[in-house]
């Protein structure tokens, strides 16, 4: 039997060893768990013990406008009831430096915590390993506890089970590890990114390698952050999965990821692929981690969707996981991510996000996403798939991006923030227009009339002014302000179209027809 948090704090009350950090009432009114900002939380491994549902999590710490996975220590979640939505959040229950002496402060990224043979507990950790001549310094260290809140002591104190020295060389970056205690007491870990997935057997002592690594193969669009688990004698492998393409059933954008799943009858393959689990979410990175907990299975994974969070500010979210036992193996069904109920928008002249998005160089090329024109998100340091570019391969001089409405709409005025990572002019890059306007169908394009201005700055949204038109497509025209090389003209982060009147925003329509289908505006 594991040693309670009762019994910690009674040690700790007699002057024993440390004790794990109290836990504070959380209560969740839906996805994301942690909603209000206040900590971001990801990477997240579910696991049960002493019927309760842990979650262990990263926890994201760059700024709004910094690009990087500022990551510098573990957290847990706790509930009984997770449909109730009271959770116990322990902020910090493990930082790298503090528990493995060889490990390099920060990048605390996806661990997990499972029940060894011996009834203690273990987390596998992916930290940088100080010093040492290897190409990639990432490394797994393994830390036992009694209690899933710590505290956490280094279980192989001589250093990393696995980095691109041990057990064997590698080239690979090793992250992301998973773990798998068979019902026959055998374990083993699964870890890998960029492609690149890599298995093991382990002893029973949980750190010691058992035989050699396996390279792993048959999981289509094997991207990251394997999940290994068990199922009525099948083994299951989740996976974030990135066959990027127009038409992939996985995901349409370089930057962003799915989850996916195979399936294989030994715990070491031959993996089948099987399909995807959950579509792209609002963070570019995906991570699953499944686990069943009173007769039901859950789906963990992380999101964008709390107060002021980004794709390095992801916050765990929790589904309910079905399977259709009707096949054979066992599928797993696809999950439709849920969200606590967001505040009712203020009314607004905005009307773009009842328009379907099209634009000029569609398909649009699989790092841009044309659906971030009329999404209503603003990043402070946006990725490409938070905007739409006009980059092509030739670069035509003039490029455009067109809203369609299922029905004539009367607008007055359009504003348009622009990206750009280098100068007008610049022949590489992203850069702003050297100039753009507004044209509505008429049976055929023709300028709005009497436009105000076009600015060109970017990072704030520039503006125009028109007298009204009624029309049921919209276009914005730009002109590159190079034109040619590797340039990509332009990309636009978001594109609001103006009511004369404010209104209750509309919901996103079906797709609208294209401009040349629609009958004459009403005169």
């Amino acid at each position: 039997m594991r040693t309670t948090l009762a019994a910690l704090a009674a040690l700790a009350v007699a002057g024993g060893p440390a004790v794990a950090q109290q836990g504070v009432a959380v209560h969740s009114a839906g996805n994301p768990i942690l909603a209000d900002g206040r900590y971001y939380s990801t990477d997240p491994a579910p696991v049960v013990l002493d019927d309760t549902l842990y979650i262990l999590a990263g926890r994201d710490e760059a700024p709004a406008d910094v690009n990087d996975f500022i990551m510098n220590e573990w957290q847990l979640l706790a509930t009984r009831d997770p449909a109730k939505g009271d959770w116990t959040h322990y902020p910090a229950i493990a930082r790298p430096e503090a528990v493995f002496r060889w490990a390099e402060p920060g990048r605390a990224y996806a661990g997990q915590i499972v029940e060894g043979t011996d009834g203690r507990l273990y987390l596998y950790a992916p930290v940088l390993e100080a010093g040492g001549d290897a190409k990639d310094r990432f490394a797994i260290g393994v830390a036992v506890a009694d209690s899933p809140t710590g505290p956490w002591v280094d279980a192989h104190p001589a250093g990393p089970i696995v980095s691109q020295r041990v057990p064997e060389a590698n080239a690979i970056q090793n992250i992301d590890p998973t773990v798998l205690v068979d019902d026959d007491g055998r374990i083993y870990l699964y870890w890998g990114t960029f492609g690149q997935l890599r298995a093991i057997e382990l002893e029973r002592d949980m750190v010691t390698p058992k035989g050699r690594e396996v390279t792993v193969e048959g999981l289509t669009g094997f991207f990251e952050a394997p999940w290994l688990m068990k199922r009525k004698g099948v083994y299951y492998l989740l996976y974030a999965g990135n066959n990027a393409g127009p038409n992939s059933p996985c995901t349409p954008a370089v930057y962003h990821a799915c989850i996916a799943y195979g399936t294989a009858p030994s715990p070491m393959g031959p993996w089948t692929y099987r399909g995807t689990v959950l579509k792209p979410v609002s963070s570019t990175t995906s991570h699953p981690g499944a686990v069943e907990y009173r007769g039901q299975w859950y789906l963990a994974y992380h999101t964008a969707d709390a107060e002021g969070g980004g794709h390095f500010r992801r916050s765990v979210a929790l589904d309910r996981l079905e399977w259709d036992d009707g096949v054979t193996p066992p599928a797993i069904r696809p999950v439709v991510p849920t969200r606590a109920p967001q505040p009712v928008p203020p009314p607004t002249r905005n009307i773009a996000a009842a328009a379907t998005p099209a634009a000029s160089n569609q398909p649009i090329p699989v790092q841009y996403w044309i659906r971030a024109l009329n999404d209503g998100i603003v990043k402070a340091s946006p990725l490409p798939p938070d905007m739409w570019g006009s980059w092509t391969g030739d670069n035509p001089a003039q490029q455009w991006i067109e809203y369609r409405w299922p029905q004539p709409v009367t607008i007055d005025g359009s504003r348009i923030r622009f990206f750009a990572d280098h100068p007008a002019g610049s022949g590489e890059g992203v850069a702003p227009p050297a100039r753009w306007r507004i044209e509505y169908w008429d049976r055929g394009w023709k300028p709005v009339p009497r436009p105000d201005r076009y600015g060109t700055a970017v990072d704030a949204f520039q503006e125009t002014r028109f007298a009204p038109v009624t029309t049921r497509c919209l276009r914005a025209v730009f002109q590159a302000s190079h034109a040619g090389g590797s340039n990509a003209a332009l990309a636009v982060q978001e594109w609001e179209v103006l009511a004369p009147r404010v209104t209750r925003p509309a919901p996103p329509a079906e797709p609208a027809p294209p401009c040349a289908a629609t009958a004459a505006p009403p005169r």
